[in-house]
């Protein structure tokens, strides 16, 4: 099949294919004779497998490591329950991270219940004052932004 219709069965655009090719989530394919990518089932469903791990927010280095484990599949899967396990305890991070970031903002928006000026606006002031005032419970503990699979996220800034 063509890459259009690779990318109309799998739902993901030609040009994530392409890059999936160039990064190599995704093996090369071979040539038709008039000289047009032939892709097969095996693309389509590494394509699949790629868009499920996407789907479960994993990175592009723990989809190819999930890919180099599958190449040896007689082996113990105690490796892939592990890279499960730092993903599950990344997504854990993330949620106490996302629920913090609500806290903020509630505190925020309390900070702004009547009406005024910008220049009073409580929200304005709460912002400007954060940005130059380093929060003391982000200083006693390891980075938040700490990776599930080092090198495969930047860090964020606070």
């Amino acid at each position: 099949m063509k890459i259009g219709e690779l990318a109309k069965a799998t739902g993901i655009p030609v040009e994530t294919i392409r890059y999936y090719e160039k990064i190599g989530l995704l093996p090369e394919p071979g040539r038709d004779a008039s000289d047009y990518r032939a892709y097969r089932n095996m693309h389509l469903d590494r394509l699949f497998f790629i868009k499920r791990c996407r789907n479960l927010d994993m990175t592009q280095d723990e989809i190819r490591e999930l890919i180099r484990l599958s190449e040896n599949p007689e082996a113990d899967c105690h490796q892939v329950n592990a890279l499960l396990d730092n993903h599950l305890n990344h997504v854990r991070n993330r949620l106490n991270e996302l629920l913090n970031l609500e806290k903020t903002l509630q505190q925020l928006q309390k900070a702004c219940s009547d009406a005024g000026t910008v220049q009073d606006c409580g929200i304005m002031g709460g912002l400007s004052s954060e940005l130059n005032t380093p929060h003391p419970e982000h200083n006693d503990h390891r980075d938040d932004h700490e990776n599930h699979v080092p090198g495969t996220h930047r860090p964020g800034k606070r």
